[in-house]
This record gives structure tokens, C-alpha cells and sequence, in this order.
């Protein structure tokens, strides 16, 4: 029974490789009450209460406050640890890497913008959805938001995005959430590795006595629910703001001859009266939809709360819910979108069936203690050896205390001597000990000396060994990318979804189209190496659209690669020149060299001098004839 118990208490989960941390886990697998009294609060749930003690371990590893953690949790010596910065610097790292060093909003076809010398309408379509985009982007500062998000996702092992339609900026919002706020109901029966659809972001505001606000928590939640009768901003009977039902309209003729009134709809809805059931066609669907999403912004007194609730069953009944700066109520509000506005980004691609993605510092957390350690022990025996132990015998007056420092002199005896303890070797071997222990963090976290910067690039033998020594970081950054193009092509698909649904002016008629965010390279390129694949392969493997978006991939400043497509074709003139001779079409031409070649279909009309004596008479139009004696008349041999 003792075996079986023991085996019964080992946890393993997502977050089981802190178990050896006793400030983490105790016997039965939860966190230390002491250290994350925020994990163990009556609304957490039991299975997210290890998830955010993680969080805020990882955390103070980042902030150098393990040791201070550690303290409280009941290690009286954790104080004396001394920690230097090493966790934070490879998550910098990492976050540098994984973001390259610049995103690209990429919306496919927008390049070709002509085929065959004629212009292609969808390709103009994609480059006009590719400059709005990149156009929110630049005012929504998505570079600093993803800033933001990768330094959560690769430190904690998971970051938020939250977006929704600002009615005063007349465009989507984007915004980072910590993961600890983000709580997603996943069901006994439901894959981790779908959309949730019901979502929860809940914390707790201390209480105010300044302004007599008690402590709470405040819960917001997306729902995808059933699309349900049309409702306004109403207040109960407690004069709580909430949101009721408008007046039912005229009642209609059910089939058995009874008048049933129809239920009040947001227009633009349907009623299906065999079933009852509202449906409304979104922009961006083909068919006609039956849900919809809700948003709910609530706010309980914790000590209204009581018994057996969560996050997710609190009473509604007990809250007091939001009002928007437009007078909407957040009680259920319908958002009359048919998705949850949030991106949920993990650092890792989840194991099957999985929500949450894996810390950046997982692996190599034990590492780091050893090296709080011999940093520790690294300080104190630089100070033995700067100020060293002296061992003195034969003092004339053995109750004198001496004290060591420049120009002291010491009277000894007969047979007395001085011995100095020279530690100099042990420091030696300490920080040889530190750098094996940097270099075994490195190696489990696949990032190599060249890429945090701690290698002397002359001692590089050449650029293949350089290359073969970047394959970790390579499959590293490859695998941690591949956690994010979906999630970013959802972002992106989002926001244009968001921008019809807002109706906005420059929006209008335009498709939701696949978009993806191109993240730049994050090793050294060789640029002239890249140059000179662009111009061999151009013609003979290798499309100018191709070429260009290589070269943009390198790192060279291009902007729009359309653009640069079209400087490029337009000193291209052997090209026109050929272009000419096979197709003999100047309107081909003229699009490919983008000028105007199109010739005037009606040519001007000549204007002819008129001779010495000849004028023009009304109505001729010039073309009238004079006889030799200045008489107007027939045409014969002697007019001029």
C-alpha cells in the first residue's frame, strides 16, 4: 500500500518539471501555499492552480527574485544565493530569434499584380487588403504587441492576444493579456487542441479604502452561444444594469390557427419557424450562421462569495456588470461576430489533445539553480583570495587582535612565522565550473555560443563549421515558429473579419483573404551570397517575384516587393524590346515597362499652313479656293 501511495502521489502533468523544487510542489503535488496564495484563491480551479504557481516561478527567475521566492516558501539561506541575470538573457535571446529581425504582413497573389500584360483583378485585390493591413498594423504598433507576447510566451510558456472593435478609433484593438488571467473552460470530453468556446479572463482588485471599494474579482467572458432574441440596456429590480428584452412585435399566425408572437431580432436576423431557430449571415461566410459570440464584464465582492464556486460557476445574480463608453451593457452582449476574439499563443507546440505550450526555461531550470551556486560560492572566494586568510604564530602578545592591509607590519617572536591561505586555485576552478555550467545550459537549451554572443568570431575555422554549429538553433527557432504561423494567420484573419463586421468605409467589398506574418532571418546572412543565387536563377529557375521576396527574406531593405517588381521591369528595355517582337502588342508592352505606349484611337486633325494670298472663308473650313482674279469659284487649273 505504501508503494502504491507513493506512486500515486507523483504528478505528472504539464508543468511536473518543477516538482523538484520543494517551494513548488509538496507530497500531494500542489504549490506552497506561502509562496502562491494567489494559485490557491477559493474561484482558481483545482487543475489551474500548479499552472499559475509555474507562472509566477518562472517569473522570478526572470526578475532574479527566485531566491526571494525561495525564501518565503521556507529556505532560510535562499537569500545568499546571488543571481546574475542569466534566465533573463535567454529569453531575451530566444524572443530576438523567434521574431527575427523584422515581420513582413504577407497577403499571397498580392505581388502579381499582372498576368499575360493584363491586370489581374484578384492580385490587385490581395495588394489592397495587404497595405490595409500593414496600414493597422503600423497603428496599432503590432511589432511592440508581439514584443510583448513573445517575451510571455517564451518565458512562461504561453502568451494572450485580445482583440476587439474600438467604435472611437474606427478599427480592431490589439492587446497582450498575461496567461495567469486567461482561463479557458475545456470540458472532460473536449480536445485542448481546439478553439474553446467559452473563454474567462479573471482577477482579483484589492480593496481600496481610500475610496471604499471592498476587495473583488472581475471576470470578462467570450462565449459562442446560440444566436438569441434581441436585447437593449435595462436596469432590474435592484437597479442593477442589465440587459432585458425588447417588446415582442406583432404576433403572427402559428400553423395550428394560434397568434404567437415572434421574438424580437437584432436586424439583419432570420427566424426559421419550423425550428425556432435564429440564424444571420456574416460577411465573411458563405451560408447563413447560428451563433454567435457574447461579452460578459463582471465584477463579485470576494466576500460575497461563498461556497463550492469557480471561475466559471460564479452567481450571476451577485455581480454587477460593466457599462461601455457607448451605453451597452456587458451583461451577455451579443458582439455579432461567430468567433472568440482571443489568440492564444503557445511557446511550444502542444503534445496531442494539449492547451498549453512549454516554458523556454523548462529544461534547463535546474541548470540555472547550479549556477546561482557556484556564482555564490564564486563571490566568496574572490574575497579570500583579494583579502586572504593569514595564519600567525609567535606574537610577542598573543591578546592583540591584528588586522592586514598595506604597510602593516607584524612583530613576531623568536620562532614566530606568517602563512597566507591562498585560495587563488579554488576560484580558478569555481569559474571553470561556471562556464561548464553556462555551456551545459546552453547546449540543453539548443542555443550555441555564436548565437548569445559569448563566441570570438576569429575563432570560427569557417562559415561551414559556423553554419553547422547554428543546427540546434536552427530546428530550436524552426519548431517555435511552427507553434506560431498558425496563430498569427488567425490573428490577421481576425482583424479583417473584425474591420467588416465594423463596417468600415475602406473595407468595403473586400474579401477576408489568407494573410501570414513573415518573420525575418535571425542568423547572419550572407547577403552577397543571396545576391548572387537572385541574379544567376532569375529568367532560368527563378520568377522576379521570387527573386524579390529572397531578397527581402535576406534582409534587404525592400519595403513592397510589388513595387519593387514593377522598378525593376521598368528599366528592363531588352525585355520590352523581346516582349515587342513576340506579341507585337504595345498595350503589353506598356504594362510591363508601366508606362502609357496605348496610341491616340483618333489621330489629331492636321492643320495646314495657309500660302500668300489664300485665305479662309466662313464655313469652308479652310479648304475653300480663289480664282486668278480673286473671285471665288470652281476648281480649275488656275486656282492655287
Amino acid at each position: 500500500m505504501g508503494l502504491l501511495r507513493g506512486i500515486r502521489d507523483v504528478v505528472i502533468d504539464a508543468w511536473s518539471w518543477l516538482n523538484y523544487k520543494p517551494v513548488y510542489s509538496d507530497q500531494l503535488g500542489m504549490p506552497n501555499r506561502r509562496a502562491f496564495p494567489e494559485a490557491g484563491a477559493m474561484w482558481v480551479p483545482e487543475e489551474d492552480q500548479r499552472r499559475l504557481a509555474a507562472y509566477k516561478l518562472l517569473a522570478a527567475y526572470d526578475q532574479n527574485q527566485a531566491a526571494e521566492l525561495a525564501e518565503v516558501g521556507g529556505d532560510i539561506h535562499a537569500r545568499d544565493r546571488r543571481e546574475f541575470g542569466d534566465p533573463s538573457m535567454f529569453v531575451d535571446t530566444l524572443v530576438s530569434h523567434v521574431l527575427g529581425r523584422e515581420q513582413h504582413i504577407v497577403v499571397p497573389g498580392a505581388e502579381d499584380d499582372t498576368t499575360d500584360g493584363q491586370s489581374d483583378p484578384e492580385a490587385a485585390t490581395a495588394a489592397r487588403v495587404q497595405e490595409l493591413l500593414r496600414d493597422w498594423a503600423e497603428d496599432e504598433q503590432l511589432a511592440m504587441r508581439q514584443q510583448q507576447c513573445e517575451r510571455k510566451a517564451v518565458s512562461l510558456g504561453d502568451g494572450v492576444y485580445r482583440l476587439a472593435w474600438d467604435p472611437a478609433k474606427n478599427r480592431p484593438t490589439l492587446r497582450v493579456t498575461d496567461p495567469g488571467f486567461y482561463f479557458p473552460v475545456i470540458g472532460e470530453d473536449d480536445d485542448g487542441g481546439e478553439y474553446p468556446t467559452r473563454v474567462h479572463f479573471a482577477w482579483e482588485l484589492p480593496e481600496d479604502p481610500k475610496r471604499g471599494l471592498k476587495a473583488r474579482l472581475r471576470r470578462i467572458t467570450y462565449e459562442l452561444d446560440w444566436i438569441r432574441p434581441a436585447t437593449a440596456p435595462g436596469v432590474d429590480e435592484r437597479g442593477r444594469a442589465v440587459r432585458a428584452p425588447l417588446p415582442a412585435p406583432e404576433p403572427i399566425d402559428s400553423p395550428d390557427g394560434i397568434e404567437v408572437p415572434p421574438p424580437p431580432l437584432t436586424p439583419g436576423d432570420t427566424l426559421n419557424p419550423d425550428t425556432g431557430a435564429i440564424s444571420r449571415m456574416y460577411a465573411w461566410n458563405d451560408a447563413p450562421s447560428f451563433v454567435t459570440c457574447y461579452l460578459t464584464d463582471a465584477t463579485w465582492e470576494l466576500g460575497d462569495l461563498k461556497g463550492p464556486v469557480d471561475v466559471d460557476s460564479l452567481p450571476l445574480d451577485l455581480a454587477t456588470f460593466a457599462t461601455r463608453s457607448d451605453g451597452e451593457v456587458l451583461d451577455r452582449l451579443d458582439l455579432l461576430i461567430d468567433f472568440i476574439p482571443v489568440v492564444h499563443q503557445p511557446n511550444t507546440v502542444p503534445p496531442a489533445e494539449e492547451h498549453w505550450g512549454q516554458s523556454s526555461l523548462a529544461k534547463v531550470l535546474q541548470v540555472f539553480d547550479e549556477l546561482a551556486g557556484s556564482d555564490t560560492d564564486s563571490a566568496r572566494a574572490s574575497a579570500t583570495t583579494g583579502s586572504p586568510m593569514l595564519a600567525v604564530s609567535g606574537v610577542t602578545d598573543p591578546r592583540r587582535e591584528y588586522q592586514a592591509g598595506p604597510g602593516v607590519v607584524f612583530t613576531l617572536g623568536a620562532d614566530g612565522k606568517m602563512t597566507a591561505v591562498d585560495t587563488s586555485r579554488n576560484l580558478a576552478e569555481l569559474r571553470n565550473h561556471v562556464h561548464d555550467l553556462k555551456d551545459r545550459a546552453a547546449n540543453t537549451a539548443r542555443l550555441p555560443a555564436v548565437a548569445l554572443g559569448t563566441l570570438d568570431p576569429s575563432k570560427v575555422p569557417s562559415g561551414y563549421a559556423l553554419q553547422l554549429s547554428l543546427g540546434p538553433l536552427d530546428s530550436l527557432i524552426s519548431g517555435m515558429r511552427l507553434a506560431r504561423d498558425h496563430k498569427d494567420a488567425l490573428l490577421l484573419k481576425m482583424v479583417q473579419r473584425l474591420y467588416a463586421a465594423g463596417q468600415h468605409p475602406d473595407w468595403a467589398g473586400l474579401p477576408v483573404l489568407p494573410a501570414k506574418l513573415v518573420r525575418g532571418p535571425y542568423t547572419p546572412t550572407d547577403k552577397a551570397a543571396v545576391l548572387e543565387q537572385v541574379t544567376a536563377g532569375v529568367d532560368k529557375v527563378l520568377s522576379l517575384e521570387t527573386a524579390v521576396r529572397m531578397l527581402v527574406e535576406a534582409g534587404f531593405p525592400i519595403d513592397d516587393a510589388a513595387e519593387e517588381v514593377k522598378r525593376i521591369q521598368a528599366g528592363q528595355f531588352e525585355k520590352a524590346r523581346a516582349l515587342a517582337d513576340a506579341t507585337g502588342d504595345s498595350r503589353a508592352v506598356g504594362d510591363f515597362l508601366g508606362l502609357d505606349l496605348n496610341p491616340d484611337r483618333t489621330p489629331p486633325t492636321p492643320q495646314l499652313p495657309s500660302t500668300p494670298g489664300q485665305q479662309d472663308l466662313p464655313g469652308d473650313g479652310g479648304n475653300a479656293t480663289t480664282s486668278e482674279n480673286g473671285a471665288p469659284g470652281e476648281s480649275g487649273g488656275n486656282t492655287r
